[in-house]
C-alpha cells in the first residue's frame, strides 16, 4: 500500500488507497476533471471496496495525475460513479492583483461571481498528493491544515 509501485493508469471510477502513516489509510475515487473524492474512512485493515466508498465524503479536489500514474496511491478497484459524483462541485477563483474580483469554475467554464457566492467553496487549484495526505492527517488529528489555510479567500 505504501511506496512506489509500477506505472498505473488513471481512470474515472478508480478507487485508490491513500496512505496516512502509522499503518492507516483511507479511500478515494477518481472523478472527472482530475478530481478525487476523499472518504471519511481512516482504517488499518483493507475494506471491501463497496464499504470503503460508502463512507461519508470529506472533500473533493483535483489532484496531480502522478498520484496515481506513479503509484503514489494504489488502485485497488473500480466502480461506476453515482450521479451525484458525475458533476464536480464548483470552485472559486480570486484575482491576485484585484482581490475583490471573483469567479467560479464549474463544469469546465469560468464565470464572474460575487464574493458571497464563493464563500464555502474550495479554491480552484490542483493539489499535490502529499498536501492532500497532510490535509487528511490534520483532519483526523483535529487541527487546521496549512494548505487549506493558504488557499482561503484573501481579505
Amino acid at each position: 500500500m505504501s511506496g512506489k509501485t509500477r506505472q498505473q493508469k488513471r481512470a474515472i471510477g478508480d478507487i485508490v488507497t491513500v496512505n496516512l502513516g502509522d499503518g492507516f489509510h483511507t479511500y478515494a475515487r477518481t472523478l472527472e476533471e482530475g478530481m478525487f473524492v476523499f472518504y471519511d474512512c481512516r482504517v488499518k485493515e483493507e475494506l471491501p471496496i463497496d464499504q470503503g466508498i460508502s463512507c461519508p465524503i470529506l472533500f473533493q479536489v483535483p489532484v496531480m495525475d502522478y498520484a496515481v500514474t506513479r503509484g503514489h496511491w494504489k488502485v485497488v478497484g473500480t466502480a461506476p460513479l453515482d450521479d451525484a459524483l458525475k458533476n464536480p462541485p464548483p470552485r472559486f477563483m480570486q484575482d491576485a492583483l484585484r482581490p475583490n474580483m471573483f469567479s467560479i469554475y464549474e463544469k469546465g467554464k469560468i464565470r464572474p461571481a460575487a464574493k458571497e457566492e464563493c464563500i464555502g467553496l474550495e479554491r480552484a487549484a490542483v493539489w499535490d498528493p502529499d498536501h492532500v495526505e497532510d490535509r487528511l492527517r490534520d483532519h483526523y488529528a483535529g487541527r487546521k491544515n496549512k494548505w487549506v489555510e493558504s488557499m482561503r479567500m484573501k481579505e
